[in-house]
């Protein structure tokens, strides 16, 4: 495991390092954060998990969930064990639900292929799914102490402010000034508290807006502060237009409980439980129901923003006498009583219909 940072003896102070990384760990030893609940791990797998829920995800909001999500699956094996609707229910809410997908197909690959331990090799760690160079890299230095270098978004702005890299991270040539950067900073010794530093330093001080750069540690050499440019660096991703694209769901309710579908595991919400999305309601309802008696009513549309594109949601509410038992016995459709344990995972804006929905006299009467 990663070296314990260094405690400052009382009536002792010590001058400030020049060198980069030196710099960077003494201010940890005094203002980095050292209490999250993965930092106590004796093996690598919770700072793995910790690793995938911290992507594009901030910390206050994963630690409800990373505390819940080790308590039901402590190994991988326990993970990889799971059927993948009780992985994504454990994920609902948290966003980017092929990082899920992803972790439950590697914990797979590491009970079989591996004896249930996490690798420590970062050409392994490197080939499981849902891990790029810079999580392998994070890991293994938190985890085992190995030198790797880390360039996830909080390093990036660092790394591009310090050195004044100009261009967006996106584009190859920058990154690979990042990496270049990443390589020769990250020092031979103490590399995992050097790694929870810089990715500290990125969350705590040199944030996107307001960074606090009085009390940054490298704040002597900055380039881009020296210059007065600190908040242009890294480089914005051109803008573009997202498109908007329009889909049609059917909330079908019968008998207190909505009708929900089992999405295919590819495409957005793989694998999640959602209201079905049709291109003809009335044609949908006259295969699935049969000759059962329904009436429609149209609901404001919904908006929901993904990072490529905006998903406007069409919702028609579908009453109907009675369930049907030709669409209640697919493995892939239930009937669902709001209240009750999901089937698995729900993306947000279903869920947020489901909750109106659960508003309704046909629902609650129901309850």
């Amino acid at each position: 495991m990663r070296s314990i940072a260094s405690k400052r003896l009382p009536g002792i102070t010590r001058p400030m390092p020049t060198d980069f990384a030196a710099r960077v760990l003494h201010w940890y030893d005094g203002h980095g954060r050292k209490d999250l609940p993965w930092q106590d791990a004796d093996d690598a797998y919770p700072i793995w998990i910790s690793e995938i829920m911290l992507q594009q995800t901030q910390v206050q909001t994963v630690i409800p969930y990373y505390t819940r999500f080790m308590h039901r699956f402590p190994d991988a094996v326990s993970l990889a064990d799971a059927a993948l609707d009780e992985v994504l229910q454990s994920w609902s809410g948290l966003g980017y639900y092929a990082r899920a997908r992803n972790l439950h197909h590697a914990a797979e690959i590491i009970r079989d292929e591996h004896q249930g331990r996490f690798p420590s090799s970062i050409e392994s760690v490197s080939e499981l799914p849902g891990i790029g160079r810079s999580t392998a890299g994070a890991i293994l230095a938190l985890a085992f102490g190995q030198r790797h270098p880390i360039l996830d978004g909080n390093v990036k702005r660092v790394l591009a402010r310090h050195a004044a890299v100009e261009g967006w991270p996106g584009k190859t040539a920058v990154a690979k000034q990042l990496w270049e950067l990443a390589e020769t900073r990250t020092p031979a010794e103490r590399v995992g508290d050097y790694t929870q530093a810089m990715m500290d330093l990125g969350a705590t001080l040199c944030t996107r807006s307001r960074p606090v750069c009085a009390t940054c540690p490298v704040n002597g050499d900055c380039i881009a502060l020296s210059r007065g440019e600190v908040e242009r660096f890294p480089g914005r991703k051109p803008k573009k237009e997202k498109p908007l694209r329009e889909t049609t769901m059917v909330l079908a309710v019968a008998d207190g409980a909505v009708y929900l579908e089992r999405r295919p595991v590819s495409g957005i919400w793989g694998g999640l439980w959602s209201f079905p999305e049709v291109s003809d309601v009335v044609d949908w309802c006259a295969q699935m129901f049969q000759a059962a008696s329904f009436e429609t009513e149209s609901w404001d549309r919904l908006r929901h923003s993904f990072s490529h594109y905006d998903l406007d949601i069409a919702p028609v509410i579908v009453r109907i006498d009675a369930v049907s038992s030709k669409v209640a016995d697919y493995d892939d459709s239930t009937w669902y009583r709001p209240g009750d344990a999901p089937p698995g995972g729900i993306a947000a804006p279903v869920m947020r219909l489901i909750e109106t929905l659960s508003n309704t006299d046909e629902l609650r009467n129901h309850g």
